[in-house]
């Protein structure tokens, strides 16, 4: 199928649209959304944006809404792999290209490596303040790729 990549569609096989998530619920937009915490460990986040109340005037996921998946994962991440107490993200710019209507939920899987971990963490302690680029695919629950993403985020001593 066209828009399927071989990530994209392990993905669904890994959560499928039965995978019960953990409603988001630290910011009000964000818990409004819908959205949902499926997987988090050190370096990996995987969220689900619900098709209901996303949806625009034209029955698909509203392009906001899809911005949202798109950036909350940085954080989920910083916060996965970085002390929070001392340190916090902060998103610095999120481009985002749409490829195909989103007529489902949508899922992102976001990864950081161990060696971007410990180059941030080495900057985060050197000079309290480190940037990284994240780029993400999101897929709709037939595992077609519906956007694409980079970002770029920093972490910032308190």
């Amino acid at each position: 199928m066209l828009g399927m990549s071989d990530s994209s569609q392990a993905l669904i096989v890994e959560f499928p649209p039965e995978t019960p998530g953990r409603l988001m619920t630290d910011i009000p937009f964000v818990e409004r959304s819908g959205l949902e915490l499926l997987h988090a460990e050190r370096g990996r986040c995987v969220l689900r944006l619900p098709f209901e109340p996303n949806i625009n005037h034209v029955g698909m996921v509203y392009a906001g809404a899809l911005f949202t998946v798109a950036e909350v994962p940085g954080g989920v991440l910083f916060g996965s792999a970085f002390d929070l107490s001392r340190f916090y993200p902060i998103v610095g710019d999120l481009n985002i290209r749409f490829s195909k209507p989103a007529r489902s939920a949508v899922i992102v899987d976001a990864r950081m490596t161990d060696a971007e971990i410990e180059r941030v963490t080495a900057e985060l302690e050197d000079v309290g303040k480190a940037k990284w680029v994240l780029e993400q695919e999101l897929v709709d629950t037939a595992g077609v790729v519906v956007a694409t993403t980079s970002a770029t985020y920093f972490g910032l001593a308190f």
